[in-house]
């Protein structure tokens, strides 16, 4: 198990990827933004293992008037 910040939760799950962390959280990854640690994350590089104490930031833009 891994613990880390996940929208200012603390989250504890097994070892993944931030892309698989965002499908199983979010659904989609459709007008999604991360960033880990502060630092925005292309989404070329969501293969990426979350790592234990990391803080994940998961941003959804939302349409609407």
């Amino acid at each position: 198990m891994i613990s880390f910040r996940f929208n200012g939760e603390e989250v504890k799950a097994q070892p993944q990827s931030i892309e698989q962390f965002v499908h199983e959280r979010i659904g989609s990854d459709e007008a999604v933004a991360v960033a880990v640690d502060g630092a925005v994350v292309p989404r070329s590089q969501w293969t990426r293992e979350i790592q234990t104490g990391n803080v994940l930031d998961v941003l959804t833009a939302v349409q609407g008037g």
